[in-house]
């Protein structure tokens, strides 16, 4: 194989007991007697360690006819090898290779003292290999995975770098690190107290209480951490790792299960901290906030689960909207065949068309001097998606499990006979079966090329069809719970933060897949949801929600996308702006210029 060509197997996938090794009997090299697919027992001796079974599949690199053969990949019916031409321009070697045939991460940022660095890039790609890298919980192997390269050789390696200071301090021990998780969901599978007992923990800096109220979670303080929601969840992880008195902090995704004002608080908390001159890493999906966020920005990309690329640091706006051109000039690469694109005209009006459900007043409450929700008479149209926004804890969900007929109102009246295909806030699929037998058993579509185009290809559903539900990350059980409500025959689909756990792109392409199946079923949909960008390219009007959370909400009818992001926004004390080169959306610095004007003319939706 060519030196800038990798073998990549998926050990989870790979599945010698289900086929008849086509990959190696196929295989030119081995037909010509060379051993380049070979069984992990013959490729290694029995007392040399190595990952996977004894029977699954090792490929030589070295012996490898590379991509442009592609045999072994085409004949493997678990879909469990690439063989992937690396670009021509990645001339270094791994930061980090995790096995043989395994993944390879190629570069890493470099946090800046008083800065906040972003990184941005698909999920699989390698970007939270960097942050337990740089926070000092995985040693880089330089690509030696079988024999590690130690501390000379990756000092060596940095030497004249931005980098070579901090893993200077981090080899001597001399810098100190807190770290946020990704998957908040998985503390109290650690931790079995109170939220109190796990904070007081974590107040290095004597900054607790300051936290506790700017994060809005002295409510949840004597709860049970097992008890309390994901965004409350979000905000505790977020105030114990920024309690912490560290240099660095590294940020693994602060916006999950946040509402836009939560997200807001978070950023400003953490432009503070940078402020005191310690130096902040934030892997982050939500672009809006990271655009508002972030100092400098680094790119991941590549193909996730072979190998990611973490690219030099750019200006946050270039990044982005490199990212989204799917180009990135400085490295002259094409990372994706299309661009995402974003209406650039003001927000588009909606003719009013036959409602398909008009509901009346409806009120909700669950128990005295607990939460209570009213929701004004109003209509859902035939072919629209409404979207819906407000606080966390104000109703929304509420109000989809009413609509869906999951609860029933305490005043007023639904239609019963309204056919309701339903994705709740928290996915809860975990049967112990896979991901194909789950789907087929909603519709008899699945499998079919209409299904596969419409659902399955768009939600990128394809290369987890085999894996069991229990398995799943985050965000692949988001794709498969939304194409699951897709798949349903229904009148109404209703989606309760289907942007959840996903990145940009999936997010993208979760939007297009419910736009273009809304589109060419004559199908409604309701969509709740706290990213702006997938509100901004879904929606054709908005139900907001406003009031006091976790006490009393209020649903006003819906309106055109304008008069609605206004009203929402105005209650945030938050303006958009639209980039004037890509079209996206862009929160406008708090006190800048455009933001004063904005406030100002009372257009807090983009001025027009």
């Amino acid at each position: 194989m060519t030196d800038d060509s990798i073998a990549v197997v998926d050990l989870d996938r790979c599945q010698p007991d289900r086929c008849n090794y086509e990959c190696a009997n196929f295989c030119p090299p081995n037909r010509t007697g060379k051993e380049c697919i070979v069984t992990r027992r013959e490729a290694y001796d029995e007392d040399e360690p190595f990952a996977g079974g004894p029977d699954q599949i090792r490929i030589s690199e070295e012996i490898c006819l590379g991509e442009s053969c592609g045999i072994c990949v085409g004949k493997c019916p678990f879909d469990a090898i690439e063989i992937i031409n690396l670009p021509q321009e990645l001339d270094e070697e791994p930061v980090h290779r995790y096995g043989d045939n395994a993944f390879s991460l190629y570069g890493l940022p470099a946090p800046g003292e008083g800065r906040v660095t972003g990184i941005l890039g698909p999920n699989g790609i390698g970007k939270t290999t960097a942050v337990r890298i740089l926070a000092d919980e995985l040693a880089p192997n330089l690509g030696r995975w079988d024999e590690g390269a130690g501390w000379e050789a990756i000092m060596e390696e940095y030497r004249g770098t931005a980098l070579q200071s901090y893993l200077e301090a981090l080899r001597k021990e001399a810098v100190t690190v807190a770290r946020k998780p990704q998957y908040v969901d998985r503390i109290p599978e650690q931790f079995g107290g109170n939220t109190r007992e796990l904070l007081s923990r974590t107040d290095e800096r004597g900054a607790l209480d300051e936290l506790v109220e700017r994060l809005s979670i002295g409510p949840v303080m004597d709860q049970p951490i097992d008890s309390i929601s994901g965004g409350e969840l979000q905000r505790v992880a977020l105030a114990a790792t920024l309690a912490r008195d560290a240099d660095f902090y590294f940020l693994d995704e602060i916006t999950p299960y946040l509402d836009i004002s939560q997200r807001m608080a978070a950023a400003r908390l953490i432009g503070e901290l940078a402020d005191d001159d310690r130096s902040m890493l934030v892997v982050e999906h939500d672009l809006a906030i990271l655009d508002l966020l972030a100092d400098s920005l680094h790119v991941a990309y590549g193909e996730p689960g072979a190998y990611g690329v973490i690219t030099s640091p750019k200006s946050v706006r270039n990044g982005i909207n490199e990212y989204l051109a799917g180009y990135l000039e400085n490295e002259n690469m094409r990372i994706r065949p299309d661009a995402i694109e974003f209406e650039e005209h003001t927000p588009r009006t909606v003719a009013t068309g036959d409602p398909l459900v008009e509901y009346p007043a409806i009120e909700k409450s669950y128990g005295e001097g607990e939460f209570s929700l009213t929701v004004e008479s109003g209509a859902i149209f035939e072919n629209e998606v409404l979207g819906v926004v407000g606080p966390n804890g104000i109703g929304k969900s509420t109000f989809a499990e009413l609509i869906a007929g999951r609860l029933d109102p305490d005043a007023g009246s639904l239609d019963t006979q309204l056919q309701v295909a339903y994705k709740p806030q928290y996915i809860e699929i975990d049967r112990p079966m896979r991901v194909d037998a789950f789907l087929s058993s909603i519709t008899t579509d699945f499998g079919t090329s209409y299904w596969q185009t419409e659902i399955a290809q768009p939600l990128q559903l394809e290369r987890i069809m085999e894996q069991s539900l229990t398995d799943l990350s985050g965000g692949e059980r988001q794709r498969v719970a939304i194409a699951a409500c897709l798949s349903e025959d229904a009148d109404l689909y209703v989606f309760d933060e289907p942007s959840a756990h996903m990145d940009v792109e999936q997010r993208v392409q979760a939007t297009s897949a419910i736009r273009r199946y809304a589109e060419n079923h004559d199908a409604t949909a309701l969509v709740i949801d706290h990213d702006i960008y997938m509100i901004d390219l879904l929606a054709d009007r908005l139900l907001v929600f406003d009031g006091e959370p976790a006490t009393a909400g209020h649903a006003s009818p819906p309106v055109g996308m304008r008069e609605g992001m206004n009203r929402f926004l105005a209650d945030l004390d938050v303006t958009f702006r639209r980039d004037e080169r890509v079209g996206r959306p862009r929160i406008n610095k708090p006190g800048s210029r455009l933001d004063r004007e904005q406030k100002h003319a009372g257009e807090y939706y983009y001025a027009p």
